[in-house]
């Protein structure tokens, strides 16, 4: 039997091989993870970047991006230059080298850095490949030097411009690619604040700025605290149990750690981890290190000093991170990190280094404050109690069945579909906006939960208390995926959970709270983009005939008033100035609702179900701590906090756009 699955010839002209940064523009994705936002931005991160490691290793005092009128952006730093001289392997220049070739950089044990956030040395060069134009200029000895690259070729070789009032420095300046990044190419310049911050707490004593040029915003940082301004600020809007931040910078080999923790009062711990200003979200054995150290001092402080008696269990490392905020910050010179995106720390060697820097320093540090480590102690039995508690509670309602997917709550009209990625799930405020979202619904895929009165506020509740919440429970049990220790994301019963309430201040209110809660305990139902607010109409216009339009704001109103008069003109209609917009309009009635329950059946499916015509906003969390803070002001206990800012962004409310 002959094999004709492929007639053609296949011989080595068949075999392709791409040369210099061709690889680049044919996968971009194996390089800067995405060619959407994120990956348009992670180009300025890669540039950026490599000006950081310069202040890092001390040759650099400051970093400066301008994010420029015509779509491009510049960084700027003030180190010591990308070298001009003749590269003895390329033949070209250094930095032509730098910027055109890949694993070309100064940080693969050449001596150029000791230490430096980049680890693969493709940066400078995958930016170069994934934008239309790239021009970089270099100061040496006050010396002016310029070479220009379009799609990563040269295309104006290395020139002397001259001398500078400037001694040493780079400048590098981009332009991505559309053809690459057809998403967007715009830069956000919020983006870029958020990213120059985070860099300025983690390399102290260095000054970052960003300009935008298309809005003339600038702002500025300057943190002479690094880490320790870091938790400060992290910390804003909770009460911490002492003002005294825990801190300590130590050399171990040729690396150095630097840690800064404080307690605060709420119920959940933020501890971020970085390896040479890198955030590694996933952790790694630096944070391993960290979290060992911590529960064992703290367990053993408690020991000696009676604070835990004999035959009471050691608390566990969940108890003892309860309200813990900590930045963790290790330099080593060979990161192993795991993929381009840097996700994880692998060097086994970080466990021991911070385990032996954490387990030293905090032992003293609670020695010579014992009223802080008493409060710490005790803030930890409370939560290992309440954990032992919830643990009882959850346990019986697991023995009721209370949990148990196959024991939907009652009030629950659930879908027909079991396809998880098609069904939909709307939590309606009010029974009465309940009666007729399951009356107008399609049941097939979409399943309605109708919540009676305000949820609680889980912000400042643990989880035994929520699970005495019987609107929780329904919510828990509803969506398939469990609480605490217990959640699984991959039984989420409903790919899109939609939040339905009332436009008003109540139903804001409520949406706040569930956003919170899901927040707090559901994050990756947050993260997984499952989360979405429903945006019910405010207005129904009527005329004769039993046209009928909706309207979802004041704005819209108008110019649906507009536009009927301008119909109605341009079809001959005699429109008298005097009279009301409405009537010019051909209007009969305005109706403005004031609740969902004001709905039927028909117009609540029509306005906001009826996957044709409603209006969904997905609420997404583009910055965690960004996210928390909010979250903090909002829900916590401080009324000044959170009556500002409503004042100070009442004027700039959207719900079109919900980024938490």
């Amino acid at each position: 039997m002959s094999n004709q699955i492929n007639s053609g010839s296949y011989d080595g002209s068949q075999i392709q091989v791409l040369e210099g940064l061709e690889p680049v523009r044919k996968r971009p994705g194996m390089y800067i993870g995405s060619t959407g936002y994120d990956g348009v931005h992670h180009l300025i991160k890669e540039i950026a970047d490599n000006s950081i490691d310069e202040a890092i290793a001390g040759f650099a005092t400051r970093v400066d991006v301008k994010i420029l009128k015509d779509g491009g952006i510049t960084v700027t730093d003030d180190g010591r230059g990308i070298p001009v001289d003749k590269h003895p392997k390329t033949g070209l220049s250094a930095l032509e080298t730098v910027l055109t070739v890949l694993h070309a950089g100064g940080k693969f044990g050449g001596g150029g850095y000791k230490v430096s956030s980049g680890l693969h040395g493709v940066g400078s060069s995958v930016v170069n490949a994934l934008s239309t134009k790239m021009i970089a200029e270099v100061v040496r000895d006050g010396q002016l030097y310029r070479v220009e690259f379009e799609r990563g070729k040269i295309v104006q070789p290395l020139k002397k411009i001259g001398k500078t009032n400037r001694v040493t420095g780079t400048s590098i300046t981009f332009y991505p690619d559309p053809t690459i990044f057809k998403e967007t190419v715009d830069f956000d310049y919020k983006w870029v604040v958020n990213y120059l911050r985070h860099q300025s707490y983690l390399t102290k004593g260095v000054f970052t700025s960003v300009q935008d040029e298309r809005t003339q915003e600038r702002q500025a940082f300057y943190f002479e605290g690094g880490i320790r301004s870091y938790v400060k600020n992290l910390n804003i809007g909770k009460d911490v149990i002492s003002e005294n931040i825990f801190y300590v910078e130590r050399p171990v080999e040729d690396c150095m750690v630097e840690i800064a923790l404080q307690y605060n009062d709420t119920y959940t711990e933020m501890v971020k981890p970085f390896a040479n200003n890198v955030l590694t979200p996933d952790g790694g054995t630096h944070l391993v290190g960290f979290k060992a150290a911590l529960t064992r001092v703290i367990n053993d402080y408690a020991r000696k000093n009676n604070l835990l008696k004999e035959k009471e269990d050691n608390l566990t490392g969940d108890d003892i991170r309860e309200g813990l905020t900590a930045v963790i910050l290790v330099k080593l010179p060979d990161p192993q990190f795991e993929g381009q995106t840097k996700n994880k720390l692998g060097n086994p060697e970080m466990r021991r280094y911070v385990d032996q820097v954490m387990s030293e320093y905090f032992s003293y540090y609670l020695e010579e404050n014992p009223a802080i480590a008493k409060k710490v102690v005790n803030k930890a039995l409370l939560a290992a109690r309440a954990r032992r508690a919830a643990r009882a509670a959850r346990d019986n309602i697991i023995r009721k069945g209370a949990l148990d997917g196959l024991n939907l709550p009652g009030k629950l009209a659930d879908c027909s579909s079991k396809d998880a990625k098609e069904c939909e799930l709307y939590i309606v405020e009010g029974d009465s906006a309940g009666g007729s979202a399951k009356s107008g619904r399609d049941s097939r895929t979409q399943a309605i939960l109708p919540l009676r009165g305000k949820v609680l506020n889980t912000e400042r509740a643990r989880l035994d208390r929520m699970l005495a919440n019987n609107e929780i429970v329904s919510l828990i049990k509803g969506m398939g995926v469990g609480i605490g220790d217990t959640f699984d994301i991959s039984g989420l019963r409903y790919h899109r959970i939609i939040i339905m309430t009332d436009a008003d201040v109540d139903g804001s209110h409520i949406a706040t709270l569930l956003m919170t809660f899901f927040f707090r305990h559901m994050k990756e139902v947050v993260e997984g983009g499952h989360i979405y607010l429903a945006k019910p109409p405010l207005y129904l216009l009527k005329a004769t005939g039993n046209k009928k339009w909706y309207a979802y704001s004041d704005e819209e109103k108008d110019n649906m008033i507009s536009e009927l008069i301008e119909k109605r003109r341009s079809n001959g209609a005699k429109i008298n100035p005097d009279d009301s917009p409405m009537k010019q309009a051909g209007l009969n009635d305005i109706q403005r609702y004031k609740g969902l329950g004001e709905m039927d059946a028909d117009q609540l499916w029509e306005t906001t179900m009826k996957p044709e015509n409603r209006v969904l906003i997905q609420v997404k969390v583009e910055d965690a701590e960004r996210a928390d803070a909010i979250f903090s002001k909002l829900m916590g206990d401080e009324v000044s906090l959170r009556k500002s800012f409503i004042q100070t962004r009442a004027k700039d409310a959207n719900f079109d756009e919900l980024d938490v």
